[in-house]
């Protein structure tokens, strides 16, 4: 059975390098996946079918990411089912050349090698930027009425 630190660099690899319709058997079947710090507040995902859907779902935009995580610390806590990871997605849009970097922290709690609940504090902004959705983040951030009233 992995360790919890092991089932965090498969899973930031496998969000790298695939294959991404393996990526939810890391978690368990119940499960707990929120992104507290997401600006558009998204409702956590609560099993394996919808972080396999989540994974596996046509990407935003027709940008293809080149990225590999870097940086990463793992912290153990006094419970040995909970870590804390610190790291960062470092890459490259492949059709254009831009470079990125989306600092993270993820919060995890990893039961029999499976990951029972994981809160994820991904900076939304570098991501969007770097799959080239920061115009549409920006413009679902806007009130209804600003948004109605640039029409």
């Amino acid at each position: 059975m992995d360790s919890p630190r092991e089932v965090f660099l498969r899973l930031v690899n496998g969000v790298c390098d695939g294959p991404y319709d393996e990526l939810a058997e890391l978690y368990a079947e119940q499960t707990h996946v929120s992104h507290p710090f997401h600006p558009l507040s998204p409702p956590p995902l609560l099993s394996r079918a919808e972080l396999h859907e989540h994974f596996t779902g046509a990407p935003p935009v027709a940008r293809t990411l080149i990225r590999k995580p870097v940086d990463i610390t793992v912290h153990e806590t006094a419970d040995p089912e909970v870590i804390v990871a610190e790291f960062a997605y470092r890459g490259h849009v492949a059709e254009t050349g831009e470079t990125f970097t989306v600092p993270c922290v993820f919060i995890m709690r990893i039961r029999d090698g499976r990951i029972i609940e994981s809160r994820d504090y991904i900076d939304a902004i570098a991501s969007a930027r770097a799959w080239g959705q920061l115009d549409s983040l920006l413009a679902a951030l806007r009130p209804a009425e600003e948004a109605d009233a640039d029409r």
